[in-house]
């Protein structure tokens, strides 16, 4: 199809349409929401914990905590552990967590690529690396966010995201991957400082979770393979890498 971008190795597209489009005729999906869903899953599973993507925080996320035995991620500035990624910094390798996220883990569940991945700038050369050992038909897909009327919002941090991932594998580029990577590039040299200031990372700051966006804008400081295998993010590098 025109839109799936099938004759190139390496593909980028936004949101639950780039999902769609492209996680059937791909070898691996590799979801990208730096703040801050992709975030906190390279944070949590490099405590060794498990994590439970889920789509809504309603009534249905605390059965389905339970029914897993696991904790459910509470609301962003309690005392709780959350999509805040400061709160997940020193979770305990026994806990299995379920994480709600409109953006990532939606995305994550409804993948139907034989592989899917979490990557975030944290951990994007790792998550690389393993991807290409998993085959060569990778789509990057980069969350965004949503405006107050639900439709789609790019967000420079996951495009950011996604082109530091691409710039890291091998093969044929869509140009909407090459546009990707070309502004990772640019952004490179001031990455801190411009995730601080985009849209999501003012947005978290004037909400006082500076930490938070500090957290994300740290480059390949992770070396993390977050995999999801039977709805759960476990780390999970391939053996050969």
């Amino acid at each position: 199809m025109t839109f799936d971008q099938a004759v190139f190795d390496l593909r980028c597209e936004w949101g639950q349409p780039g999902i769609d489009q492209l996680s059937p005729i791909s070898d691996v999906v590799i979801v990208v929401d730096v703040l801050s869903f992709s975030t906190c899953v390279d944070i949590a599973t490099s405590r060794g914990a498990i994590v439970y993507p889920y789509r809504w925080r309603d009534e249905s996320a605390q059965i389905y905590a339970q029914s897993m035995g696991a904790v459910l991620a509470g609301n962003r500035g309690s005392s709780q552990y959350s999509l805040s990624p400061t709160s997940l910094q020193f979770l305990d390798a026994s806990v299995r967590l379920v994480l709600p996220s409109p953006n990532g883990s939606t995305l994550s569940l409804t993948s139907k690529a034989p592989c899917t991945l979490a990557g975030c700038l944290r951990n994007s050369r790792a998550v690389a690396a393993a991807a290409q050992s998993y085959g060569q038909r990778i789509a990057v897909v980069p969350a965004g966010e949503k405006w107050p009327d639900g439709s789609l919002r790019p967000a420079f941090e996951d495009l950011v995201g996604a082109g530091a991932i691409l710039s890291y594998l091998e093969g044929r580029l869509s140009p909407e991957a090459q546009a990707a990577v070309a502004v990772f590039q640019s952004a490179q040299a001031q990455l801190e400082s411009l995730i601080q200031n985009c849209c999501s990372g003012r947005e978290l700051r004037e909400r006082d979770f500076d930490p938070d966006v500090a957290l994300a804008a740290a480059l390949n400081v992770s070396d993390r393979v977050p995999t999801l295998i039977k709805g759960a993010y476990t780390d999970q590098k391939p053996p050969h890498i």
